[in-house]
């Protein structure tokens, strides 16, 4: 009788099943899906790779490796992502967080706060992580999206934090008050570089939340333009930027009347939030 297939054999035919969809890093999505299909840690695979794979297990790991040869983002088909040391849910309707937005976060907790605005909020993973820290802190998300939001008041719920309140609305058109802090990472894509984009990317993640059109700074024109009417004198305003437009985004700060306008780098070295002060 042939003995059953082993969880080391099904993680490495999912490995190869992968390198031969183009997927960029088979091997490390094929341990996440595989952890994903038994239902355990990463860490745990190690372990557990002399051991029989379950048949049910083994459905579930086909069905997550066809989604992902399509290029379905693995945090969509796994349905969460980690993000500043949280478990976040994930669906088309938003985009999927990423490393580089944690400096935005970073960035924000560097100063005091009492009340914050994140426009464009999408999964809420930045205004979560925010209010995290800071327990005495509450916050509203905004985004035009309602399908965004629903995601946004599941992770809300799933995090146990209740000082978030989260509101349909294109960008300020539905905010009301000032705030002492305001943070965006709004579309900054500009048209004829999305094609470009990972299948990933532009296959699967929501284009209103990647581009605002020909030079990806439409967001950013209307957000510093209007921040300063929400803002408490003494607010900042932080951004997330691509790489190439931090320095016209930072011109935009200071023509708005910000102060203090500073450009930081993500861990890989690029630019990648802009911040600015009313005074």
């Amino acid at each position: 009788m042939k003995p059953p297939r082993s969880v080391a054999q099904a993680l490495a035919d999912a490995s190869r099943h992968l390198k031969q969809a183009g997927i960029a890093d088979p091997a490390r999505d094929a341990r996440i899906l595989m952890a994903h299909a038994l239902n355990v840690e990463r860490s745990r695979l190690t372990l557990m790779q002399p051991e029989p794979m379950p048949p049910d297990a083994q459905a579930r790991l086909d069905s997550m490796l066809a989604a992902r040869s399509a290029h379905q983002p693995v945090a969509q088909i796994t349905g969460e992502r980690a993000f500043f040391g949280h478990r976040f849910c994930v669906t088309p309707a938003v985009l999927d967080p990423r490393p580089e937005t944690e400096t935005l976060v970073a960035t924000a907790l560097e100063g005091a706060f009492r009340t914050v605005l994140d426009l464009g909020t999408g999964s809420g993973c930045i205004l979560l992580s925010l209010l995290s820290e800071r327990h005495a802190a509450s916050g509203i998300g905004s985004d035009l999206s309602e399908s965004a939001l629903e995601v946004a008041r599941r992770n809300a719920e799933r995090l146990g934090i209740g000082r978030a309140e989260f509101i349909q609305s294109d960008w300020f058109s539905n905010i009301k008050g000032r705030f002492d802090l305001i943070v965006s990472n709004p579309p900054y894509i500009a048209q004829a570089e999305m094609p470009a984009l990972a299948k990933d990317v532009f296959e699967w993640e929501p284009h209103m939340a990647l581009t605002p059109g020909p030079d990806g700074l439409k967001a950013y024109r209307e957000i510093v333009a209007k921040a300063v009417s929400f803002l408490h004198r003494g607010g900042r305003l932080l951004v997330e930027t691509g790489p190439r437009q931090a320095i016209r985004v930072s011109g935009l700060f200071r023509g708005a009347g910000f102060d203090d306008v500073r450009i930081v780098k993500d861990l890989d070295g690029r630019d990648r939030v802009v911040q600015g002060r009313l005074m």
